[in-house]
Formats: structure tokens, C-alpha cells, sequence
């Protein structure tokens, strides 16, 4: 016995045999238990995730976000903390121990902010889609937050790291402030584009799947990126506009029409009988209500045209899908061909001469 504590006492490296030994324990213990904890936990997480989806409830935010940190954590942040118990027990030379130090603080800083930007995935992801951040109407918002939340905590861990380390932060503030500054005025246009994305994202006048025109544009939003929102228009192609632009422009939004209202207009012939055009309103009124989507609004005889006396019609359509409302006008359309052709209604058109006399008037030569 007597040999064996003298045998561990032995030096070696500057170090006891004994200090070898339980810094090896201390390395061993942390880098294999606290993994095989890591993979229980997640373990865990899933099985209570699925029963928590069968039983149509969700878990409580505080277990599933410990367990989601937990099944994060990488396995440099490990190997780190194992280093860091075993050094902790042994004497090291000055350079190497200052070596530790240093990938242990950074690795440790490191680790702290891929935490914190789970804890803000998983926050965006119960507030945004109720876990579900590749849904596509909320995968433009996800992904802006997200970006902008992992610069902010990737930044403030970057500092800490500098600070743990002696590094004196306060001059180096002030540096990233000027140069801030400079940085800023270099790239106004993109952060103009960055700051008009978090507005469309907080703001919300459109989504992902939205049907807009925006001035002279018109499509359907495919995506919502930090630069620039994707339009794919009907006849197929993509329109890219930036986001700042975009917001400086009068956006009409159709998806979120309750209901789609038309105005059209019916020229029939001067020759009409009075009591024919009378009619007219009626016609028009129970050709429009026939139709399920339809809802009637009026129908007036408002101008004695230079070849037809023209009528103004305006319904509403009660759904703002467009190929509803393109439907809608078709039956329409012929129904009151068929219904006019029964009472003798003739619709006008140009005749040779007036179209003559419009060409003199557009042609004086």
C-alpha cells in the first residue's frame, strides 16, 4: 500500500500520478456521461413531443425549451468543459495553461450564443407557426428575425469572449461606433432593404402565397428574403423587387379582398323601343342574380354615346378569387346575349361610316 501511495505521488510532467489520474476521471466522466445524458434527453423530447401531437396538447415551453438547449449542445463544447475539469486539477506551464484558457473561453461564449439563438428559434417558431418555421407563409418572417436575432447575440458573445479574455472592450466600442457609422453610410441601401424587411415582417402587409400588384407588377409572393421579395407572375416569370423599394410603393393586396367588385358597360342601339330599354335594368338584374357568387347592385342607363346609348353595370362578386369572378362575367355574358336576342335587344357597334368619320377626326391629314 505504502508503495503504491508513493507510486502515485510520483511526478510526471510536473503533475502527481494521482493528479494524472482524476483529471483523466474528470475528462472521461464529462465527456462520455454528460453525452449519454445529451442523447437520453433527446431521446425524451421526441417521445413526449409524439405523445404530446397524439394527445392533440403541447408541452409545457419551459421543459421542451431546456430539452431542445440540451439536444443542441455540440460536442466541441463538451470536449471543452471535459478540458476544462481535467486542467482545473492539474498544474500546467503558464503558456499552455493560458492556451486553455483561451479555447475554453471562446468555445464556451460560442456555445452560449448558439443557445441563445435556439431559445429565439424556438420562441419564433411557437409565436410564428406553432413550431413549424418552414411553413410557407411564415418562413419569410422566421428567417428575417432569425437573422437579425443571430447577429445581435453573435456579436454580444463575440464582446464577452474579448472581455473574459483581458481584452479591453471599451476602446473597442468606441471604434465599432465610428466605424459603425462609416459602415452604415457605405451600406444604406442594403440596410434600408434590411430594415424595410423587418417592417414587412413585423407590419405583415402581405404574406407568402399573397396575390399583389405593385405599380406596374403583378404576382403571387413566393418569397420574403432580407434584400429583395419574389413575385412570380402569371405568365411564369419571377419579379424581384427590393424591400425597400417595395415599401415606398402603393401595394395592392387581392388575397385579402372580401369580396371583388365590377363595373362593365352595354351599348344598344338608338333604334331601341323605349319600353324595351326600360326593360333593360331587369333583364340585367335577374341575369346577375341567377348567379350563386353574384350579388347585384345596379344598373343605369348613364350616357347617350356618339353610336349607342350605354348602360353601366356594377355586382359584386362574393369570393376574390379572380378565376371565380372571370367565371361569373362569362356566364353572365351569355346570358345576356341570349336574354337581349329573346326581347329584340340589339347591342351597338361601329358602323363603316362612324368608323370613317373616327379615323378623319384621329387623322386630320
Amino acid at each position: 500500500m505504502e508503495h503504491l501511495l508513493a507510486t502515485l505521488e510520483h511526478i510526471v510532467l510536473g503533475n502527481s500520478l494521482r493528479a494524472w489520474g482524476l483529471a483523466a476521471l474528470a475528462f472521461a466522466f464529462t465527456f462520455v456521461v454528460v453525452p449519454t445524458l445529451r442523447r437520453i434527453v433527446a431521446r425524451r423530447r421526441r417521445a413526449r413531443l409524439d405523445e404530446a401531437a397524439r394527445l392533440g396538447r403541447p408541452m409545457p415551453a419551459g421543459v421542451d425549451l431546456v430539452a431542445q438547449l440540451a439536444s443542441s449542445t455540440s460536442r466541441l463544447f463538451l470536449l471543452t468543459l471535459a478540458l476544462y475539469f481535467a486542467t482545473r486539477i492539474l498544474a500546467l506551464p503558464p503558456r499552455l495553461d493560458h492556451a486553455f484558457e483561451f479555447v475554453i473561453v471562446v468555445t464556451f461564449w460560442l456555445q452560449m450564443a448558439w443557445w441563445g439563438v435556439e431559445a429565439t428559434r424556438y420562441g419564433l417558431n411557437r409565436q410564428l407557426g406553432q413550431g413549424d418555421a418552414a411553413d410557407a407563409t411564415r418562413a419569410g418572417s422566421f428567417e428575417v428575425l432569425l437573422f437579425v436575432a443571430r447577429i445581435a447575440i453573435f456579436s454580444f458573445a463575440l464582446l464577452l469572449a474579448l472581455d473574459n479574455l483581458g481584452v479591453q472592450i471599451k476602446p473597442l466600442l468606441a471604434g465599432l461606433g465610428i466605424g459603425g457609422i462609416a459602415i452604415a453610410l457605405a451600406v444604406q441601401t442594403v440596410l434600408g432593404d434590411l430594415f424595410a424587411s423587418l417592417s414587412i415582417t413585423l407590419d405583415k402587409p402581405f404574406e407568402v402565397g399573397d396575390a399583389l400588384t405593385i405599380d406596374d407588377a403583378s404576382g403571387t409572393v413566393e418569397r420574403i428574403g432580407i434584400k429583395s421579395t419574389r413575385l412570380r407572375s402569371v405568365s411564369g416569370e419571377q419579379i424581384i423587387i427590393s424591400n425597400a423599394d417595395l415599401l415606398k410603393s402603393r401595394v395592392r393586396n387581392y388575397k385579402r379582398m372580401r369580396e371583388r367588385r365590377y363595373v362593365f358597360s352595354l351599348g344598344v342601339t338608338y333604334e331601341t323601343p323605349r319600353e324595351r330599354l326600360a326593360e333593360v335594368p331587369a333583364i340585367v338584374e335577374a341575369v346577375v342574380r341567377v348567379q350563386p357568387k353574384a350579388r347585384f347592385e345596379r344598373c343605369h342607363l348613364m350616357k347617350l354615346g356618339s353610336s349607342s346609348l350605354d348602360f353601366e353595370v356594377v355586382y359584386f362578386i362574393t369570393e376574390s378569387d379572380y378565376l371565380v369572378f372571370a367565371n361569373v362575367q362569362h356566364a353572365i355574358n351569355l346570358a345576356l346575349l341570349d336574354a337581349f336576342a329573346k326581347r329584340g335587344i340589339d347591342l351597338a357597334y361601329p358602323t363603316q361610316r362612324q368608323i370613317v368619320e373616327q379615323r378623319s377626326v384621329s387623322d386630320p391629314s
